[in-house]
């Protein structure tokens, strides 16, 4: 990560990529068997809020919005999102920050 530091673990990150690509397997599992649209988001926001390391938590996950092209995200992130349909669920993504799941809600 570029700043292997979270607002969970004053003392840094300490697992190892491996150990962070499982656990947010696990993680996006367990959001690919909500069925409804509705609730999607909900979890999405319940799982980020309790699990992502990303400042983003304390807003359940939710970066704003952005236009394509802006350079607002890393072309890895931006190229992983731009396709997304309304609440489809990005692969998991890897940039130089770290993995991630994407959640796209408008």
């Amino acid at each position: 990560s570029r700043r292997p530091a979270s607002w969970r673990s004053p003392d840094g990150i300490t697992r190892t990529r491996e150990e962070a690509r499982k656990k947010l397997q696990k993680l996006r599992d367990e959001l690919t068997i909500v069925e409804d649209d509705k609730e999607l988001p909900k979890s999405f926001a319940k799982l980020a809020t309790k699990q992502s390391d990303c400042s983003s938590a304390k807003r359940g996950g939710d970066l704003g919005s952005w236009i394509v092209g802006s350079l607002k995200f890393m072309p890895e992130f931006e190229d992983a999102a731009k396709d997304l349909k309304v609440n489809e669920l990005s692969e998991i993504t890897e940039t130089k920050s770290g993995y991630h799941i994407i959640l796209r809600v408008r």
